[in-house]
């Protein structure tokens, strides 16, 4: 998101290589994450297709109360915001969008209320009890405050933009340049890392950020016909990788076969891990870590 011409839809361009045409309307693509690991897990499987993980991307086509309301099931807010055009103070306009989130609250919890107070006077307990929670909700807002202040659990319904998680990128000298990043993305990997000199670029910066923000960790299935990354949110179990993967994976869930990443490379495949002892049985419990490589079996 972000104001008029900030270079947000560049820089959704540059991180999905989506096609963004079209003004007025909502863009959405998926912006790979770079991982070093699954080339090597790849290579060791002699998979035939490698598929990296990714991050959905909603490109915003303004703010306002409904617009941004589109957005409460997301995951995080990546705000993009000008600094470039000599115009414009990054600070303030982050200030700015961060009051079109307070107001986007505002509106959804004052809607919210309204319905709820003419159903509640049918004398339902829970409804009356719901009404006044948004009662005091909107009190809160109305002093200028976030629902992030509160600092206790909200109706999930509600589901508040003021407290999902906010990265700022400036558009310009003092950060990163979306412009030269876009023309970067349209050249061939190898051409655009020699530009850089070798270095990360600002677009795979950008992407790590998110995975950090939202505490994601990477985890493999590797195979000869496809060895691909998924991601995952730190603390979830072998079950959740399962569902990531395919929910009839999961629901048949068995058990499931897990390696280390190096592991798995050291040795040189699934068959050598396994007469290694590298290679184990977990059941839907087992916590997923950072680079584990899992073979899940299933039965439906």
């Amino acid at each position: 998101m972000g104001l008029p011409s900030s270079g947000k839809t560049t820089l959704f361009r540059a991180l999905t290589g989506a096609d963004a045409h079209g003004s007025g309307s909502e863009h959405v693509g998926m912006a790979q994450i770079a991982d070093d690991r699954l080339d090597q897990v790849a290579a060791t499987v002699g998979a035939r297709k490698v598929t990296p993980a990714a991050i959905r991307v909603v490109d915003v086509p303004g703010t306002g109360p409904q617009l941004l309301g589109n957005l409460r099931q997301v995951d995080a807010l990546v705000v993009v915001l000008d600094g470039f055009s000599g115009t414009r103070v990054p600070e303030d306009d982050l200030e700015t969008l961060k009051l079109e989130l307070l107001v986007a609250d505002r509106d959804h919890v004052e809607r919210r209320l309204d319905r709820v107070a003419k159903q509640a006077k049918s004398g339902d307990a829970k409804l009356k009890t719901e009404q006044a929670e948004l009662e005091r909700l909107l009190d809160h807002l109305d002093s200028g405050a976030t629902l992030a202040d509160l600092g206790r659990e909200l109706p999930p319904e509600l589901e508040p933009l003021t407290t999902k998680p906010l990265i700022a990128i400036v558009n310009g000298a003092d950060g990163i340049d979306l412009a030269l990043e876009a023309e970067l993305a349209e050249l061939s990997e190898e051409d655009a890392a020699e530009f850089r000199g070798g270095g990360e670029s600002a677009l795979g910066q950008i992407v790590r950020r998110l995975a950090e923000t939202l505490d994601l960790i990477a985890f493999f299935t590797a195979g000869e016909k496809e060895t691909r990354a998924w991601t995952l949110h730190r603390g979830e179990s072998a079950l959740d990788a399962a569902a990531t993967i395919h929910s009839d994976i999961a629901r048949g869930f068995i058990r499931c076969e897990v390696v280390r990443w190096d592991d798995l490379i050291a040795a040189g495949g699934h068959a050598e891990a396994a007469r290694a002892g590298k290679q184990r049985l977990e059941g839907k419990a087992y916590v997923v870590e950072d680079g584990d490589v899992l073979n899940v079996r299933f039965n439906v």
